[in-house]
């Protein structure tokens, strides 16, 4: 007997603003024979409600919505002592800036959108069973790390830091400074390329320069190219 068939079902809320991506989740949840959506709302505010009322083993919700997102209901969520419920939070985003407020607000997944069938359900049962699983181009040891040093980053104060730059942005740099092309880097730091443009785009437009010249110039007169 497949071991997922003698699993107890789980029982879920499905909290997403748009009526076609719930349906479709739904459907493709449903295909296995222990997950059961038992309830579908729009919004954080309903998804607080329907978990109080419900109280399912798992809340699947996106991380924007109207009237409060995903992150905001979470970490709601996780102030009541005897919840039962764990969370993962959905997202069209993989930035790290996301992940960490997903972390500090109590969830205990973060899928992407584009997330296939196979790592969806892979994800619910890591989750159901107490494990953490966070999809896209975070790795394990980054994951890891993450958990490990959660309380650390949310206590760190950046307004130390110029510009308002995150770590991640000030290791970009310092690769860029270094002379690394975005692919290189990607490959450092096991990112996609397209998140380290994204960390590129950022640097400049926090410290006001428009090409690489300037950053590295800006950079020597603050001080960050010793990162």
């Amino acid at each position: 007997m497949d071991p997922q068939t003698m699993q107890q079902t789980i029982e879920i809320v499905l909290a997403d603003d748009h009526a076609l991506v719930r349906d479709g989740i739904r459907a493709l949840l449903e295909e296995e024979q222990d997950l059961d959506v038992v309830a579908e709302v729009s919004n954080g505010l309903e998804a607080l409600d329907m978990v109080a009322q419900k109280a399912p083993d798992l809340l699947i919700i996106d991380i924007r919505m109207p009237q409060m997102g995903g992150i905001e209901a979470v970490e709601k969520l996780n102030l009541q002592k005897d919840l039962k419920t764990k969370c993962i939070i959905l997202s069209m985003h993989d930035s790290e800036e996301y992940i960490l407020k997903s972390v500090k607000a109590g969830a205990s997944g973060y899928l992407l959108k584009d997330t296939d069938k196979a790592e969806f359900i892979k994800a619910i049962h890591t989750v159901q069973n107490g494990g953490k699983y966070f999809s896209g181009d975070i790795s394990n040891v980054l994951v890891n790390n993450l958990f490990a040093n959660s309380n650390e980053v949310a206590e760190t104060s950046e307004d130390e830091i110029p510009f308002d730059l995150t770590k991640k942005e000030l290791k970009v740099l310092e690769l860029i400074l270094e002379g690394y092309t975005n692919k290189e880097i990607s490959e450092k730091l096991q990112n996609s390329k397209r998140t380290i443009e994204t960390h590129r785009f950022n640097l400049m437009k926090k410290m006001e320069v428009k090409n690489l010249f300037d950053l590295t110039k800006k950079a020597r007169a603050h001080n960050l190219s010793s990162f």
